[in-house]
């Protein structure tokens, strides 16, 4: 069973997604799910870098070009 959710979206992001949507044929609740995906997936990233970033820097991985560099 899926759940459902109930959001306000200001003016300006109502019309853009009522425009997308349009534009592309999909439903807003699939642009809205795909861009909440997006989003959640972002900000687990961004919660495990800081987690492993610690034992990253005291390994020499000072930036993203140093681990690149490693696994290329």
């Amino acid at each position: 069973m899926k759940d459902s959710i109930t959001i306000r979206l200001d003016p300006q992001l109502n019309r853009l997604l009522n425009r997308l949507a349009k534009e592309t044929g999909r439903t807003r609740s699939d642009l809205v799910r795909d861009a909440l995906q997006r989003q959640l997936r972002l900000l687990r990233f961004e919660s495990l870098r800081r987690k492993v970033l610690p034992f990253a820097e005291a390994r020499g991985y000072l930036t993203d070009e140093d681990i690149s560099q490693d696994v290329s």
